[in-house]
């Protein structure tokens, strides 16, 4: 008989603690660093995968983990979160969206 195992996904505040898992997180996203500002963080199994700020919506996510999905719960809780602020959060994290390119030969 086969049995399933469902994840658990935590979302949280980040903590004085995470530092080192952030600074991990940032270099397996290959970004210049960890995002300023609070931070809402994503969980999978105890295990990091995504971190977004408060501040200016920019997100890191572990590259070799499917992480839309977290990212886009990160985004609502933000959103939540920010309540009179929401809009303006929105603006900032929609600009922080990478841009996608199509190469043509």
């Amino acid at each position: 008989m086969k049995t399933s195992t469902l994840a658990t996904i935590t979302i949280r505040s980040a903590y004085a603690d995470d530092q080192a898992s952030l600074s991990r997180l940032a270099a397996l996203d290959s970004a210049a660093g960890v995002p300023g500002g609070a931070l809402l963080l994503a969980e999978v199994d105890e295990q990091l995968r995504a971190a977004l700020s408060l501040t200016d919506g920019s997100v890191i996510a572990d590259p070799f983990f499917a992480t839309v999905d977290l990212v886009a719960l990160l985004r609502t809780r933000a959103t939540a979160i920010a309540g009179p602020n929401a809009a303006r959060l929105r603006r900032r994290a929609r600009a922080h969206r990478p841009r996608r390119f199509v190469l043509t030969g």
